[in-house]
């Protein structure tokens, strides 16, 4: 259901419209293909995957949506290969080259005429919008893509909505590197065996383990001598795996077996289990990032200032394996 998570937290949300006017609105943006000469194109489709189906899906009152986005382009190389041979006989039959703003306009023509025969590639991504915890979570692994997704639903579902990515005490690499120094997870976590140390220099010399034990010495050695951890593998209860990473982002995220045992028992053959999946996935989400903010030192609080959050994140090193997970999601300022 979530391959990634990066997650926002609603700021100010004024007059939340309720399902059937968020309905109307998305019907208003739904997807469209890119049309012959156009780079790009997005919108809004059924979460569950049916043509003209619902774009809004409210699973025990879980809001999924999903917006999918077509780019074309023509590839460079064909480009430049077009350009050389166009400029080539304009230099022949003029006796000069185009250079310049007439070489920019030849190459936007060029680029013009053959983005029809370009081939479309399509993407989704997948939105979980959890107005009582005052979260919103998308299913993307960068900050660049997750904002684009983001902007789009400012301007669709109004009401004053202001969104703001997640920020907590301790930041994931002052936390992530006492848990490797100090060879013990926060509670209800464990470390698995992936991780990447950087330097944070000009030169970013890189240590990176696969399949491979963290509790060794060498790992601390390497932060020590100033390596920082940029992700980090772990398990939650022993029933979610994930990349945790520098920038917050929830990574490659796996529901183990004992969440899935049971489930196809329960999955409805209409919907293709749809509705089952969203309750896994949301329902253990709901428990699993609580517990990593408080494993991070809990939320940063409003207007903190960055010296101060430097200080706590100094202060709050040797605590980053302990925090209360029972935080709930409502204590998030809206």
């Amino acid at each position: 259901m979530f391959k990634n998570a990066l997650v926002f937290r609603i700021e100010n949300w004024e007059s939340k419209p309720a399902l059937s006017e968020i309905e109307a609105r998305l019907d208003g943006a739904r997807f469209a293909p890119c049309g012959a000469t156009q780079p790009e194109s997005a919108g809004w489709v059924a979460p569950r995957g049916r043509k003209h189906g619902v774009l809004a899906e409210s699973v025990g009152g879980q809001i999924i949506l999903e917006l999918c986005t077509e780019t074309k382009a023509v590839p460079g190389g064909v480009i430049k290969t077009e350009l050389e041979a166009q400029c080539d006989r304009i230099e022949a039959e003029t006796g000069r080259r185009p250079k310049g703003k007439a070489a920019r306009q030849l190459k936007e023509e060029i680029v013009h005429t053959l983005m029809p025969r370009a081939f479309p590639k399509r993407g989704s991504t997948r939105v979980w919008l959890a107005p009582q915890e005052g979260l919103v979570l998308i299913d993307a692994a960068s900050l660049k893509k997750a904002d684009g997704v983001v902007t789009r639903l400012v301007e669709l579902l109004g009401g004053g909505l202001r969104l703001a990515p997640i920020q907590t005490a301790l930041s994931p690499a002052t936390a992530m590197a006492a848990w490797l120094v100090e060879q013990e997870a926060p509670a209800g976590f464990t470390l698995d065996r992936d991780c990447e140390l950087k330097q944070p220099d000009s030169e970013k010399a890189t240590v990176r383990y696969a399949r491979h034990t963290l509790d060794i010495a060498e790992v601390g050695e390497h932060i020590k001598q100033g390596k920082l951890p940029t992700q980090v593998a772990m398990t939650w209860a022993g029933r979610v795996s994930f990349v945790l990473t520098e920038a917050l982002v929830i990574k490659k995220i796996k529901l183990l077996d004992i969440v899935l045992e049971g489930a196809g028992s329960t999955a409805n053959a209409d919907d293709g289990g749809f509705d089952t999946d969203v309750a896994i996935a949301t329902g253990e989400l709901r428990q699993l990032i609580p517990d990593l903010i408080a494993a991070l030192g809990g939320l940063q609080q409003p207007g903190a200032s960055a010296a101060t959050a430097a200080l706590r994140q100094a202060d709050a090193a040797p605590a980053a394996t302990t925090g209360d997970s029972t935080a709930p999601w409502d204590e998030v300022p809206a």
